[in-house]
C-alpha cells in the first residue's frame, strides 16, 4: 500500500473544495447536483485532488444553506487510489470551502 494512502487514512487532514470558477459555492452545489464532487488534500506534496460520486449512505448535505452560503456538508464516496479501494470522506464548511477529511481503506470481499 502506498505511503499516500496510508498517510491519508490516518487521522484527519485539511481539505478544500478545489474551485475553478468565479462562484465557487455555486460550483460546489452544481457538482453535487451532477453527482460528482472533488476534494483536495492540501498537506501532501503538490496536493492530492480526488473526485468521486457521493454515496448517499455516507454523505450528508442536509445542513447546507445554499441561499445564505452557510452550513457544513459531508461528502463521502468510494474510489481507487494507487490501486487501493478507499472511501474518501470530507467535511466542508460551505462559507469557506475548507474543512477536514480522510480516507477509509475498504476491505475487498472474497468472491
Amino acid at each position: 500500500m502506498s505511503e499516500l494512502v496510508q498517510k491519508l487514512a490516518k487521522g484527519d487532514h485539511k481539505v478544500i473544495f478545489p474551485s475553478r470558477l468565479d462562484d465557487p459555492i455555486q460550483e460546489l452545489r452544481d457538482c453535487i447536483d451532477r453527482d460528482y464532487v472533488f476534494v483536495k488534500f492540501t498537506e501532501t506534496r503538490g496536493g492530492t485532488e480526488l473526485g468521486f460520486r457521493p454515496d448517499p449512505d455516507h454523505s450528508d448535505f442536509s445542513q447546507a444553506d445554499w441561499d445564505n452560503k452557510t452550513g457544513k456538508i459531508r461528502m463521502a464516496g468510494n474510489l481507487s487510489l494507487d490501486y487501493v479501494k478507499v472511501r474518501c470522506v470530507g467535511d466542508i464548511d460551505i462559507s469557506t470551502l475548507e474543512g477536514t477529511g480522510h480516507l477509509e481503506i475498504l476491505e475487498e470481499e472474497d468472491g
